[in-house]
């Protein structure tokens, strides 16, 4: 079992996130019971118990990843960063077998060479590790303790990345299609659209289905993170009990015998059953609906519900063109067929209010695949209260 993590114990975590979504990611972390959050800059840092590593990877829906904050310092010289590196104690988390590969970022810093960081960084803690393991050469046959770095303006931040693959990697999307959507920025949409459970929520270009099916996540309260493994599940500094009750604290709080109404379209037959895949391995293949159907034929039955959409959307002339009149005819349909509805629609589109016909009540930048965004908001009128 190795070291055992007393569970008292306080840690500072870092979860990282697509710039825009940083606010939405702090939310998430307050609803699991972490506060004095600090936000910045794509990052969400947090005092927590070890068991927030657990907690933190399986349940955030909207971040890119978690990690184990090692050290903060200022370096303007390599002299600085090896020194700054060599004094934080790696040996707490790293042990003698252990993989540590080093990537990292530099921006607006006099250290601007990653790779020279990177071997700097590598070089530094192999020097704290000798002092404790008493070793020359390290296998690195283990486990992997990535570590990364981030360093603006010359203040450098050092940790350990608990999660592995990213975030957005649920393990339900095996198959693939054009330009799919990312599952934490479609969890983020929806977020920001209010979307809950109880309300009708259609997706009129679903692709490979990622809106409706991190919706079907939401609204059964599954953690995303449930059907895939973690770098720090290998860690022996984290004792296993700890993942086991995150895991079976998760399990009891799914709600698995709501009825939701979550419909996808798409105009491709392919897409279609791509969608009707992925759901069957996410585990909701019985709570949505999913059908081939373009968008101009959208509507539905109940009066009230929110369209939340990633619509086709390219830098080429001849696509802006198309889209041009996609949008235009998306806007007819809306206002036809769900007149009473919300919609929320991302696209890179800057003309896209001009071509919709219509200025959206509140627009939001975000980034998809590193493609400048924007969510357009439309908001329908409140559904009357129910006695």
């Amino acid at each position: 079992m190795g070291k055992v993590v007393i569970l008292e114990d306080k840690i500072s975590l870092i979860a990282t996130s697509t710039f825009g979504t940083e606010a939405i990611v702090a939310e998430e972390l307050r609803k699991l019971g972490y506060n004095n959050l600090n936000v910045k800059d794509g990052k969400v840092t947090f005092e927590a118990p070890v068991s927030a590593v657990c907690r933190a990877n399986l349940w955030l829906r909207c971040a890119d990843r978690v990690f184990l904050k090692m050290g903060e310092f200022d370096a303007e010289t390599f002299e600085q960063l090896f020194e700054g590196t060599k004094a934080i104690a790696w040996e707490r988390w790293i042990p003698k077998d252990a993989a540590f590969p080093v990537t990292g970022s530099c921006i607006r810093s006099k250290l601007m060479s990653i790779s020279d960081c990177q071997s700097i960084i590598k070089k530094a803690v192999v020097e704290r590790l000798k002092l404790r393991y008493r070793l020359n050469i390290f296998p690195e046959t283990g486990h992997r303790y990535k570590i990364v770095f981030w360093i603006l303006k010359d203040r450098v931040i050092l940790a350990l990345d608990t999660s592995g693959d990213g975030l957005h990697k649920r393990g339900y999307r095996r198959l693939t299609t054009a330009a799919p959507l990312k599952e934490t920025l479609a969890s983020a949409l929806l977020y920001i659209s209010r979307w809950s459970e109880e309300k009708p929520l259609i997706d009129p270009f679903c692709g490979s289905g990622t809106i409706p099916i991190e919706a079907a996540l939401m609204g059964l309260n599954i953690a995303p993170g449930i059907n895939r493994r973690f770098d720090a599940m290998n860690w022996t500094e984290i004792d296993l009990k700890l993942w086991n009750e995150s895991v079976e604290e998760a399990r009891d709080l799914m709600q698995s015998g709501k009825k939701l109404r979550i419909y996808g379209y798409d105009v491709d037959s392919t897409a279609i059953e791509t969608c009707r895949f992925h759901a069957k391995e996410a585990g909701v293949g019985e709570m949505l609906h999913f059908q081939v159907r373009d968008m101009r034929q959208a509507s539905s039955r109940f009066e009230y519900g929110i369209v939340v959409t990633n619509p086709p959307y390219g830098d080429r002339l001849g696509n802006k063109n198309e889209n041009a009149v996609l949008y235009r005819d998306m806007s007819k349909t809306f206002k036809t067929n769900l007149g009473t509805w919300s919609y929320f629609i991302i696209t890179s589109d800057i003309d896209f209010e001009k071509h919709f016909g219509q200025k959206a009540d509140r627009k939001r930048k975000l980034y998809n695949g590193g493609i400048l965004c924007y969510l357009y908001q439309y908001y329908g009128p409140k559904p009357p209260k129910r006695n």
